[in-house]
């Protein structure tokens, strides 16, 4: 540690508060940037949790793996939390500098569309070069199930060995397997545990999702999105995914 380090310099200070350029003059564009900005730092730390946890997880530690997922969930709250900051932009705000904003879109995050193939969500994402990465090995639900599979689980081998850049098609056989943990939960404790922190990243990322939806239909309405995409019917269409669909499913079966 050097004596002269300070506050400013090791948190790059200089350089993270000179990052926000409003191209407009008008004042709620640079809450706006801020808001994304802000995500887009979460998202980071979102990835290096999840990969950490599938590292863990991929060792057999499944129980040291539950901090770094409860992590995840916590920081999805708080990034579900910021929509209502945006939402004290009302339409007429927004409205005011929408054209400076031009083709770009939330929807080209690079991080966001890698933390959804992290997850396990896959299939039709275009995205930079973190996602496409991503897309080459397994996925955080495809890590679960390879532990079921080494506690003795019978696990299909369609649901261990495949294309991890396609999406994942829930196998009732799978789901199966997970209720019976669920079934005796004293036995299977670290494979329960590590389905509950997941259900917990499901549930929030649905929640984020609606939040998503209400805000942009409180600022926009009916209108197209920035960047081509349909907006508010495009993101209510994402409303249903699941990154862990068995964990969903086994519930009905108890």
């Amino acid at each position: 540690m050097t004596d002269d380090m300070t506050y400013g310099r090791y948190l790059a200070l200089d350089t993270l508060l000179n990052a926000q350029h409003p191209i407009s003059d008008r004042h709620d564009e640079l809450l706006f940037i801020i808001i994304h900005q802000t995500k887009e730092l979460w998202l980071k730390q979102t990835i290096s949790e999840i990969a950490l946890a599938q590292s863990l997880i991929r060792d057999g530690h499944l129980v040291e793996a539950y901090k770094a997922l409860a992590r995840v969930s916590r920081i999805q709250a708080v990034m579900t939390l910021s929509w209502d900051v945006l939402t004290t932009m009302t339409p007429s705000d927004y409205s005011s500098f929408r054209d400076v904003l031009g083709s770009s879109s939330g929807f080209q995050s690079d991080q966001f569309r890698a933390v959804e193939v992290m997850l396990g969500i896959r299939g039709g994402q275009s995205g930079g070069p973190l996602t496409q990465a991503a897309a080459n090995g397994p996925s955080l639900w495809d890590d679960a199930n390879a532990a079921l599979a080494r506690a003795g689980f019978d696990v299909p081998q369609s649901a261990l060995e495949r294309d991890w850049s396609k999406a994942y098609t829930p196998d009732p056989a799978v789901a199966e397997l997970w209720a019976e943990v669920y079934r005796d939960t004293e036995r299977w404790w670290d494979l329960y545990q590590l389905a509950e922190k997941l259900v917990d990243i499901d549930d929030a990322l649905a929640t984020w999702r609606h939040k998503h939806v209400l805000t942009v239909s409180r600022v926009i309405g009916g209108k197209r999105g920035t960047g081509g995409t349909a907006g508010v019917p495009y993101l209510e269409s994402t409303l249903t995914k699941r990154a862990f669909p068995e964990l969903w499913s086994l519930r009905t079966m108890l």
